[in-house]
């Protein structure tokens, strides 16, 4: 027979938005429970910081950390042409202040243990390397999760409410059929890691570049401690995976050959470790809460990559998350209605990147064209991309109209208030 446990809340996954909610919650006094499939430290990519990330970093009480860490310092952006000419670096402190102008490229392993290791610390308990087996149910309603941890024990753990911040694994959404593609955004990507490569000098050595290829792909090339470069390609899976070429490592090596600033850079590294690829990864989810559920960071939506906004959006959902489930847990009220504002406030911010990336993909778009014709743009475009995603920006986008197409908001993302959930088994 299976172990029972009972807490307050409990959170699938120990990434950064389970470990944000974790924190938030603990600190207020809640018993939370982190369940986490891994043992950290472990790998995973998505390593570059927005600046915008400083709130969410700051309610967590980690700038210190932070800033005493070896993570090194991003201060801006800059996009490079496959000829290899580099734009002028885009540098957050020409909009915001000392503290938000100055932000961070992860080694995530790295910095998941720091934001774990902080929820820890808050009081959380955490679990590793147990595995989520299914949803305990009462009816229609999600009344906790039954785990088996490596050693083989099963154990059944009981909550009012329980937090999905399980990744691109999207557990709930998954099970409740509730994840689809985005309409547009069936991009693949292939990375691998290079020791030793070239570096820009000074404050742009830590800088993120982006650098184009035929049929509006790109590189990202982002500078890390330990002198790690994670670098990697994105495009159209047909076309990077033409003439039949299927291996990771050939993709990535005849990309290369497409862009003089990248095959440069790595000229004088070492790759390191394995090449990866994933493919049709942008998706979003139908809704953000149910019966005794609530979706949280990749679980509720990934975008694509290309203006870094993961990571930041992982850890601002699961500051949220943590402050609304607390609300509940003070009411009493875990119906999913009471995760309105929580689910409207996320897909807002999600919509307003997400028109950009589609900007970024139409071959009639590009940056300096829209603010060659509407300077007064610039500013907005700027907040947008450094995720201050929370605005208005109605005038940007009637703009960015002229150049591309700018999709509709998806339907999406509203809690189910339906008797029915239709949960499919593990």
């Amino acid at each position: 027979m299976a172990k029972e446990y009972q807490f307050d809340a409990i959170t699938i996954g120990g990434g950064p938005s389970g470990a944000s909610a974790a924190a938030i919650l603990a600190e207020k006094g809640n018993r939370v429970l982190v369940i986490e499939r891994e043992k950290f430290p472990r790998y995973h990519i998505g390593e570059s910081l927005l600046p915008f990330t400083f709130h969410p970093l700051k309610r967590l009480g980690l700038i210190e950390k932070m800033r005493q860490s070896q993570f090194i310092k991003k201060y801006s952006v800059q996009f490079v042409s496959p000829s290899g000419k580099a734009s002028q670096p885009f540098y957050f402190a020409s909009r915001y202040d000392a503290d938000i102008s100055q932000t961070w490229q992860v080694l995530r392993s790295e910095f998941d243990l720091m934001l774990l290791d902080n929820a820890r610390a808050k009081g959380a308990e955490v679990w590793e390397e147990t595995a989520v087996k299914d949803f305990v149910r009462r009816g229609d309603a999600i009344a906790g999760v039954r785990t088996e941890n490596k050693a083989g024990e099963v154990r059944e753990c009981y909550a009012p409410i329980t937090l999905d911040c399980s990744g691109r694994d999207a557990f709930g959404a998954i099970r409740n059929r509730w994840r689809s593609g985005d309409p547009k955004l069936n991009k693949a990507a292939v990375w691998t890691y290079y020791r030793g490569a070239g570096r820009d000098e000074g404050i742009d050595a830590g800088a993120t570049t982006v650098a184009f290829i035929p049929e509006k792909g790109w590189f990202w090339y982002i500078p890390l401690h330990h002198d790690l470069v994670s670098v990697g390609v994105v495009a159209e899976g047909k076309y990077l995976s033409r003439d039949g070429v299927r291996d990771p490592g050939e993709i990535f090596h005849r990309e290369i050959e497409n862009n003089v600033w990248i095959k440069e850079h790595l000229s004088c590294g070492e790759q390191t470790g394995s090449y990866y690829i994933t493919g049709e990864y942008s998706y979003h989810v139908r809704h953000c809460a149910s019966e005794g559920l609530l979706l949280v960071g990749d679980a509720f939506c990934f975008l694509d990559p290309v203006f870094s906004s993961g990571l930041m959006l992982a850890l601002k959902s699961g500051v949220m998350a943590g402050d609304a489930v607390h609300e509940a847990i003070k009411a009493r009220d875990f119906s999913p209605l009471q995760f309105s504002e929580y689910g409207a406030a996320l897909r807002n911010g999600i919509e307003n990147m997400r028109k950009l990336v589609y900007a970024f993909y139409d071959p009639n778009f590009s940056f300096r064209a829209l603010t060659d014709k509407y300077p007064e743009m610039a500013s907005d475009v700027t907040d947008c991309l450094s995720g201050d995603v929370d605005k208005d920006f109605t005038a940007l986008f009637a703009a960015v109209s002229e150049f591309a197409e700018v999709p509709e908001p998806l339907p999406l993302g509203k809690p189910l208030v339906s008797e029915n959930l239709n949960l499919q088994n593990a």
